[in-house]
């Protein structure tokens, strides 16, 4: 069982695509503190925000298995069909979610207020914006190349 840990631990592509991911947490974290001056781990284990830390985790695997099987391998192409895959579905039909998660909350809350009803708030950061999806998808390369050095 040992040896299962230490394969893991010394898979480089694996805790490199792990770092990114923590990384844009991390970010994510850091720029929740400055925009709200507090504190909150929400963030750090959420989904939304700046970056995007599915497009960053996608993209830093794609990018390392390209460096490390070459661009023109089978693990290349399935790595970055996956990161298009996560990339679409983080901006598109996640994003969607949550614009519907606002509407339906805003209903909610008539229905409330006219007191006929009592439930929990759907959570609406759900999806990215195009922007969150490109900055966590240039800091994935980087990370990639910076894992390199």
């Amino acid at each position: 069982m040992k040896s299962f840990f230490i394969a893991i631990y010394s898979n480089k592509i694996l805790m490199t695509t792990i770092s990114a991911w923590l990384i844009a947490q991390a970010i994510k974290v850091g720029i929740g503190v400055f925009r709200k001056k507090k504190f909150d781990f929400r963030l750090f284990i959420g989904s939304g925000g700046m970056p995007s830390s599915h497009a960053s985790g996608a993209s830093c695997l794609a990018m390392s298995v390209g460096l490390d099987c070459g661009f023109d391998s089978v693990y290349f192409a399935l790595a970055f069909a996956f990161a298009i895959v996560v990339m679409f579905d983080a901006q598109g039909v996640r994003r969607a979610t949550g614009k519907q998660a606002v509407i339906l909350n805003k209903i909610m809350d008539d229905i409330y207020w006219q007191g006929k009803m009592q439930e929990t708030r759907l959570r609406e950061l759900i999806g990215h914006t195009p922007i969150e999806v490109i900055m966590g998808l240039l800091l994935g390369i980087a990370i990639a190349l910076l894992s390199r050095i």
